[in-house]
């Protein structure tokens, strides 16, 4: 019997309660007026075809009953209700609430393992549809997250600046911003994307060049000087979640943002098993 508790619950019983007594009587005095009643009363002037309408005042029941309702409706309706009674809405919050809160303290310091095994969950559900299972992008339909650049997608940045990636922020909002298009052409960009895209192995040439022209944003060893731009050698943490956060459009299509699916340690989750793809390949 815990639903009597509820103020809603009884007044909703109050109410059939109410309008079940005041039925009964008014049936009760409409029975006993056809029995005994006779007709009576004054006509108005007034007729149609013959017909005649008598002067009747509104009934003080009905009218009693008509602003009644009003003002219940009025009270139930400004305090009643919203500020002392049960809301699916807002156990529903707190149910998320609390399951979130439990999911945070469980995983407040994971270990690799731990974030390997939810990494592969979420990416087999939220990210294997586009990228494919084994994460090469199922035959250029997406990025092929077993490596991190290819050769054409380095020379499409290169020509195309930051504007390449579709994001309105630039590179995901780095403290260094936009990347400015046309830095290298022709065999100097050739030679830098293929030193990129081959993990920063061979092509002195290449290697010279991006000592030269991308160092500076992306520091000398290309992993974004702790943020400031972007990592070219890994997937790590922050690019990761930067994609996932903001979407990103580029030379094979468009992605759509995850933004407020996936927590910070799930996003990190996806970024160590994304790694973890490379390290297999």
């Amino acid at each position: 019997m815990n639903w009597l508790s509820d103020n809603v619950n009884q007044l909703a019983l109050l109410g059939a309660a109410a309008i079940l007594i005041l039925t009964i009587g008014v049936a009760a005095k409409y029975f006993k007026q056809i029995k005994e009643g006779k007709s009576e009363g004054v006509l108005k002037e007034e007729n149609w075809d013959g017909i005649g309408e008598y002067k009747n005042n509104s009934p003080i029941g009905w009218s009693l009953a008509f602003i009644g309702t009003i003002i219940w409706g009025v009270w139930y309706w400004l305090v009643g209700y919203p500020l002392n009674a049960y809301s699916q809405i807002g156990e529903y919050n707190e149910e998320v609430a609390a399951h979130a809160a439990k999911f945070e303290s469980k995983w407040a310091n994971p270990t690799k393992e731990d974030l390997l095994g939810m990494g592969e969950g979420v990416f087999l559900v939220q990210c294997s549809p586009c990228h494919g299972i084994d994460g090469t992008g199922i035959e250029g339909k997406a990025q092929d997250l077993t490596r991190r650049l290819l050769k054409k997608e380095v020379l499409d940045v290169i020509n195309r600046g930051s504007e390449a990636l579709g994001n309105p922020n630039g590179q995901f909002g780095y403290q260094l911003g936009m990347m400015p298009p046309g830095l290298l052409s022709g065999a100097d960009a050739e030679a830098v994307a293929e030193y990129v895209a081959n993990g920063f192995k061979g092509n002195d040439k290449g290697a010279e060049l991006f000592q030269t022209a991308c160092a500076s944003c992306h520091g000398p060893d290309g992993k974004g000087m702790n943020g400031m731009a972007p990592n070219l050698r890994e997937y790590d943490d922050t690019i990761i979640s930067k994609v996932l956060e903001n979407g990103k459009h580029g030379i094979i299509g468009k992605m759509p943002s995850f933004k407020g699916r996936l927590t910070p340690v799930q996003q990190k989750a996806v970024a160590t098993y994304i790694r973890s793809l490379s390290e297999g390949a």
